[in-house]
């Protein structure tokens, strides 16, 4: 029996990030945070609160008397499908999560905005094209996905003067934004978007929303911006819409596989901007900060932080 009279909480993590535990330790000093392996059974039937970063559920099956889970990820889709539905899961909630995806969105739309791709392609033809230049007043842009990344991403391409458009599952609000909402406004706000931006967590719902259907609802030429998550998006429509025009350009962020496989058509083609997932990391510094503040009220008051709802996924 460990002589120290900290309480333990475990980190579970298929792989442990040496850095990430400093960081954790470093904001919790009043706790013993040891990754799993590193746990004795004693610490294991005494945990009531587990830090997880892509866990393995064995292990998390392992400590009995857990009552929830801190993600240490903004996505919780995999982990909520491998965890018993009783077991309570918090996501991460990151203001800088949210300030860099915003500020993602807002270079990612400029990108498509001022033709980007369009000059990087006469370059590497050693062709000099100008091409006739729009005011961003001109381009509405529409956000799907109207939760707290979506509503700080439309909050910086408001100040740039981008007509702004939110869709959301359900109703929802937000000033200087037209907002949509259930399957009729999806078919609404596309109609009208000449740059989608999907933020769209991976749920039953979501899986494939943006398929051949709904793509061929955005005008002629639209651009398409995903940092949600890869399944949302039907590749293989998206590809022959790129190809035969129809579509302009498309940035992807996330993929169904990731890395994306060696070989992958998307690699190759012309109408598509591949990026490694990077469109808002996560920072161990302010994720640190508060998760482990979320554990720290736990250990004192016994308050658990808002779980994600199973039935929505998030």
């Amino acid at each position: 029996m460990s002589a120290d009279p900290r309480p333990v909480v475990p980190y579970v993590a298929r792989e442990v990030a040496p850095a990430w535990l400093d960081a954790l330790r470093a904001a919790l000093p009043e706790a013993r945070i040891l990754p799993f392996a590193e746990t004795t059974p004693e610490d294991r039937a005494a945990a009531r609160v587990a830090l997880a970063a892509d866990p393995d559920p064995a292990e998390l099956a392992a400590l009995p008397a857990l009552e929830w889970v801190q993600s240490l990820w903004a996505g919780v889709e995999r982990i909520v499908a491998e965890l018993p539905q009783s077991l309570k899961v918090v996501r991460l909630v990151d203001p800088q999560l949210a300030a860099s995806m915003a500020e993602a969105v807002l270079a990612w739309t400029l990108y498509l905005h001022r033709d980007m791709p369009h000059y990087a392609a006469a370059q590497a033809r050693g062709e000099w094209a100008p091409a006739p230049m729009r005011l961003a007043q001109e381009r509405p842009v529409a956000i799907l996905g109207l939760g707290h990344l979506g509503k700080a991403a439309a909050r910086r391409l408001l100040a740039q003067d981008f007509p702004v458009m939110g869709w959301t599952r359900t109703p929802s609000e937000m000033e200087g934004v037209e907002t949509f909402h259930g399957p009729e406004g999806l078919a609404a706000i596309l109609s009208k978007a000449e740059i989608a931006v999907s933020l769209l967590p991976l749920t039953p719902q979501t899986r494939g929303l943006l398929g051949a259907e709904a793509l061929d609802r955005l005008p002629k030429g639209a651009g398409l911006i995903n940092f949600g998550r890869g399944p949302v998006v039907d590749v293989a429509a998206l590809c022959e819409r790129l190809s035969d025009g129809r579509l302009g350009h498309a940035v992807l962020d996330v993929f169904e596989v990731e890395p994306l496989p060696a070989g992958d058509p998307l690699w190759t083609h012309p109408g598509v901007t591949i990026l490694p997932h990077i469109s808002a990391p996560t920072h161990k510094g302010s994720a640190s900060a508060i998760a482990t503040a979320n554990v720290r009220r736990f250990l004192e008051t016994g308050e658990i932080p808002q779980v994600v709802d199973r039935g929505r996924g998030y």
